[in-house]
């Protein structure tokens, strides 16, 4: 009981292991402890003495043991320094504050729960285990999770993401395809029991009911959420089935979207053989999808929106359409139309012109044969002579005493007999 007892008051007076090391004093009544201690325990305690020494193996392994079972999965926050990324993908770097530093690493495996790794100079809260590094027999604290102050190392992951696929050309506006018109067939990537297909099928019935909606499950969310999204793209580019695909979930966190910002996603959603839309979350949220898709829609619901025309809608068009035909072939019309007005007009113009011209030429050439018609001489007081056969008498000589003729008069005709034949003189002309 004494010797209890005694060992109880040396162990409260004992001095702290931080006194210890930076008072010097002290290391006297420490040294007097040990030696109570191994009394107490005797020389064939293990490092006891001498000849009970212990490997440094054991030693360091003990301390990773009493380290990690004293001390649970806890949250540390500190500064990032000294960051190295070693080849086998385990990260190095310190946590330290103003008065104290912690070694730390980030094993590969542990990694796809962090969206990037920090800068030297961030801010980060931690989470991990402390423990010893045995081979060395320096402590260290293995990180499972680290959240940055504010979102600094989502950002740098969306980011460095978004500069790799700018740099491949895939957010370029240039290879951006114009989506089918009324597509017939449309396949939607989403998880099959989210609100996001709700709301789809719900616009597609009242809009458009006719179209084929084809769903294509993965998970949206999760650590296997980017495999299962990548897979669904891939069956739907075998299949070649689809007009149109829609990529997209309904609203949450920005852990819950993050799956939208892995490259894997986003490189499958730019490869898709035919139009894509990105419908993911709510307005405010843009994803790298969002950026490589052909159409960023801000909502699911806007997605199936653009995706279709209703029938109201393509009356309207049908409408606009016809009345822009009419209006085309007017013009198209009016210039050939004038130019057959002028020319109707510039011939009958001329026609007229001819026609009077021929009607005054034929005027005075009836003037000319009026003159000179045997008609016209009767009416002056003339008469024509004819013979039983209707031949014209114009001489002298051809009637004999006893003939008969007819004399055409002016307003008829007289039968008459010659009696006497009487030949004229010549006169000069």
């Amino acid at each position: 009981m004494t010797r209890r007892r005694s060992g109880t008051a040396r162990a409260e007076s004992a001095p702290s292991l931080f006194e210890m090391e930076t008072d010097a004093p002290n290391f006297a009544p420490a040294s007097s402890a040990s030696i109570d201690f191994y009394e107490d325990v005797g020389e064939t305690f293990p490092g006891a003495s001498a000849s009970s020494a212990i490997a440094v193996s054991t030693l360091t392994q003990t301390a990773k043991d009493v380290v990690e079972g004293a001390f649970p999965p806890l949250w540390v926050r500190g500064e990032v320094s000294d960051f190295k990324r070693h080849r086998n993908g385990h990260w190095y770097f310190c946590l330290r504050d103003l008065s104290s530093k912690l070694r730390c690493v980030v094993w590969s495996r542990d990694q796809f729960g962090i969206p990037a790794a920090p800068d030297d100079g961030m801010q980060v809260a931690a989470l991990g285990q402390l423990g010893v590094y045995a081979a060395r027999g320096e402590m260290q604290f293995s990180i499972h999770r680290m959240e940055a102050d504010g979102d600094g190392l989502w950002r740098k992951a969306l980011e460095l993401t978004r500069r790799r696929l700018d740099a491949d050309g895939l957010l370029a506006p240039e290879r951006k395809r114009p989506l089918p018109r009324s597509p017939r067939r449309i396949a939607f990537v989403t998880s099959a029991s989210g609100a996001a297909l709700r709301d789809v099928v719900a616009v597609l019935r009242r809009r458009a009911p006719g179209v084929e909606l084809v769903v294509v499950h993965a998970s949206v969310q999760g650590e296997s959420a980017p495999q299962e999204l990548c897979r669904a793209l891939a069956r739907v580019a075998r299949w070649g089935g689809a007009e149109l695909v829609i990529i997209g979930r309904g609203g949450g966190s920005r852990e819950d979207l993050w799956a939208f910002n892995d490259e894997r996603v986003a490189r499958a959603v730019a490869a898709c053989p035919v139009p894509t839309i990105s419908a993911v979350g709510h307005e405010v949220d843009i994803t790298l999808c969002d950026l490589v898709a052909d159409h960023r829609a801000p909502t699911p619901s806007a997605a199936a929106e653009a995706a279709v025309v209703s029938r109201e809608e393509l009356l309207l068009t049908l409408g606009a359409h016809r009345q822009r035909l009419v209006m085309a072939m007017e013009d198209c019309l009016y210039l050939p139309r004038n130019r057959a007005q002028n020319a109707a007009s510039a011939l009958t113009t001329s026609m007229s012109r001819r026609l009077s011209e021929r009607h005054s030429a034929l005027a005075a050439s009836a003037g000319r044969l009026n003159a000179l018609s045997p008609l016209a001489t009767l009416e002056r007081g003339y008469a024509v002579a004819r013979d039983e056969r209707g031949a014209t008498l114009t001489s002298s000589t051809q009637f004999a005493e006893g003939q008969a003729f007819t004399l055409r008069l002016r307003d008829g005709e007289v039968d008459a007999t010659t009696r006497a034949v009487r030949a004229l003189p010549e006169t000069p002309r």
